[in-house]
């Protein structure tokens, strides 16, 4: 399962209506090869399904992840931090045993 914290879930729905998005809008969530720790993570907002995703819902809020990217990040939380240090969505990944100092990419 993947699983979203409070933020994370006002900082998506907050996007999805001042973007104008469409009902049924989720977050799609994945991984692929490269960064500087040699996988990186992606995110981005959908509304049509794709064979073999797996959908989850946490807090009212949808994630699609494909079966290959699941393996990765199976038990991962996704948050959001509005810091000074950056704003952004971040992956609270426990499969990860190295990351990247922008945490945009990991190693397992």
């Amino acid at each position: 399962m993947i699983t979203v914290s409070d933020s994370a879930k006002q900082h998506a729905l907050d996007l999805i209506k001042n973007e104008n998005r469409p009902d049924g809008t989720f977050i799609r969530v994945g991984v692929d090869g490269g960064g500087c720790s040699g996988l990186s993570y992606k995110l981005e907002f959908d509304n049509v399904p794709k064979d073999g995703d797996q959908v989850f819902e946490d807090k009212g809020i949808k994630i699609a992840v494909d079966k290959k990217s699941f393996l990765y990040l199976v038990g991962t939380e996704l948050d959001y931090s509005g810091g000074l240090n950056g704003k952004g969505f971040i992956f609270n990944n426990p499969n990860a045993s190295r990351t990247c100092g922008c945490g945009e990419s990991f190693g397992v």
